[in-house]
C-alpha cells in the first residue's frame, strides 16, 4: 500500500519563476490498485511520480509504502521497490549491454561482472517468451539494436522481473506506433493482472483512463480533484468525464491531445 498525505513541492522558490507544482496531494494506493491518471499539461502528473520516486524530496507531507516512511530516501533505495517506465523507449535500459546482462542487472544476479546461472538463463528466456517478440532467442544481441518497441517490453520485463511493490507507468506507450502500443499495453495488464502488482499510470487517452485498470483519478493545478471507481466509473462516458473535470476544476477541460484522444 501506498500512503502520501498531503505533499508539496515548489520549484524555484522565491523567483519570477517560481511554480508549486503539489499543492498539500494526498493519495492511497491499495494492494492491486491499478489506478489510471488523467490531467493536462502542467496538472502535476510527471511532478507526482518524480516525488514518489525520489527524484527531489518534497517539501512538506510524506510517502508511506506498505509502511515504510520513504519520504526522504534516496531515488536508489527506492528503486528496489518501485518499478517505473518513460514515454521514452530509451530510458530504462543499457544499450551497450546485452538483453541477457540488462535482465541480469535488473534481477540483483549483477551484469557485466555478475555470474548468471544456468537457472537464470532459463527464467530470463522464459519471461522474454511471454514478449511474444521473439527475444527469447536474442538474448547475446546488444540492446541498442532493438526497436523502441522491443525495448519498451524488455524494460516492463525488467521492470516486474522482481514483483515491486509500485509500477509506475508515465505514458509508457505514447511513443509507439498504434499495434506495438496495443501489444505492450496487453503485456502490461497481464503482468499487473497475474502477479497483483500496485499500479500507477498516466495516460493523455480519456477512454483508456476509464477502460484500464480499476480506478481513475484526474489531476489539475498540483492536486487529485476527481477520483471514480467502481459501478460509478464503470456508468462513465468520456463526455461524462469532461463534465465531471468542468464541475471539480470550475473550467472546461484545455488540452488539445486529451480531446483528440477521445
Amino acid at each position: 500500500m501506498l500512503v502520501i498525505d498531503k505533499i508539496t513541492k515548489t520549484f524555484n522558490p522565491g523567483t519570477i519563476n517560481e511554480k508549486q507544482a503539489l499543492k498539500g496531494l494526498s493519495l492511497t494506493v491499495n494492494d492491486s490498485d491499478f489506478i489510471t491518471i488523467i490531467g493536462a499539461n502542467g496538472a502535476g502528473k510527471s511532478t507526482l511520480f518524480n516525488a514518489i520516486r525520489g527524484k527531489f524530496l518534497t517539501d512538506s507531507g510524506s510517502i508511506l509504502l506498505d509502511g515504510e516512511d520513504i519520504t526522504l530516501q534516496p531515488d536508489y533505495v527506492r528503486a528496489r521497490n518501485i518499478g517505473m517506465l518513460f514515454q521514452d523507449p530509451m530510458l530504462g535500459s543499457a544499450p551497450g549491454m546485452t538483453i541477457e546482462e540488462n535482465l541480469a542487472l535488473a534481477a540483483g544476479r549483477g551484469g557485466w561482472f555478475g555470474r548468471i546461472s544456468k537457472a537464470d538463463r532459463e527464467l530470463f528466456r522464459e519471461r522474454l517468451s511471454l514478449l511474444d517478440m521473439g527475444l527469447e532467442d536474442r538474448m547475446d544481441s546488444l540492446v541498442g539494436l532493438l526497436s523502441g518497441g522491443q525495448r519498451q517490453a524488455l524494460t516492463l520485463m525488467m521492470a516486474t522481473i522482481n514483483k515491486p511493490k509500485l509500477l509506475m507507468l508515465d505514458e509508457h506507450t505514447a511513443a509507439l506506433d498504434p499495434a506495438t502500443a496495443e501489444k505492450v499495453l496487453e503485456l502490461t495488464k497481464s503482468i499487473v493482472r497475474d502477479n497483483n502488482i500496485s499500479c500507477l499510470m498516466v495516460t493523455h487517452n480519456m477512454q483508456s483512463a476509464l477502460d484500464l485498470g480499476n480506478r481513475t483519478i484526474m489531476m489539475d493545478q498540483g492536486n487529485i480533484i476527481f477520483d471514480t471507481s467502481g459501478e460509478e466509473r464503470a456508468k462513465l462516458t468520456v463526455n461524462d468525464f469532461l463534465l465531471k473535470f468542468k464541475e471539480a476544476a470550475g473550467k472546461a477541460l484545455d488540452s488539445d491531445r486529451m480531446l483528440l484522444e477521445r
